[in-house]
């Protein structure tokens, strides 16, 4: 039974927890304190070390899904939390001050990992604040010389979230892009490495 591990990073208040939970097949482990700082004015508890769930594939393989706390004095943890990592999922939250300078910041906190592996971006919130759009978002990565994929999401529903979880694994595959139905298709998986082959089978039809 092959065992994967994918982390949730974004600050306070993107919806790490949340998506986790919507997703995992056991019940999420959460590691939340009361908020003491200024974080208590867009949440009243925030995770301090890390959530943790299980994502149950078909065939039995499973993805091990980390949240990292979303405050940089809990930093030391990203570090811990993206060993054996095969990708990095950040959450923004659009209605935050300058969701651009968030992106920006996890994404060169992250970057030593982001080269080895990939990254999938999820903007929450849109149905709240519309402005930036998903269409700016790409021109702010142009400008860092970066593509990786980008999109809409409520991350208290399961199927944004597995998107996402999708996403990912195409962007590790770069030969995949646009081909999310063939994919998907009963031998489209084929056409995937070992590795990425089992996992999205189990993302297509383990649900």
């Amino acid at each position: 039974m092959s065992q994967y591990k994918i982390i949730f990073t974004g600050p306070v208040g993107a919806g790490k927890t949340t998506a986790i939970g919507s997703i995992s097949d056991i019940p999420p482990i959460k590691t939340d304190a009361s908020a003491s700082d200024m974080t208590k004015s867009r949440k009243a508890e925030t995770t301090v070390a890390m959530d943790y769930g299980i994502l149950n594939l078909a065939g039995g393989e499973k993805i091990h899904l980390y949240g990292t706390p979303g405050q940089e004095r809990f930093d030391f943890m990203w570090d811990i939390l993206v060993t054996g990592g095969i990708g990095l999922i950040l959450l923004l939250d659009n209605t935050r001050a300058d969701p651009f300078q968030d992106m920006k910041f996890f994404l060169e906190a992250f970057n030593k990992f982001i080269v080895k592996t990939s990254v999938a971006i999820g903007v929450t919130q849109m149905d709240i604040s519309t402005k930036p759009t998903i269409a700016d978002y790409h021109l702010q990565l142009e400008t860092l010389g970066i593509k990786p994929p980008v999109f809409a999401v409520d991350a208290r529903v399961k199927n944004d979230v597995s998107m996402l979880v999708q996403s990912l694994l195409f962007s590790l595959d770069p030969g995949l892009e646009g081909n999310h139905e063939s994919l998907c298709a009963e031998f489209g998986a084929l056409y995937l490495s070992n590795t990425r082959r089992s996992l999205l089978r189990g993302l297509c039809y383990g649900y």
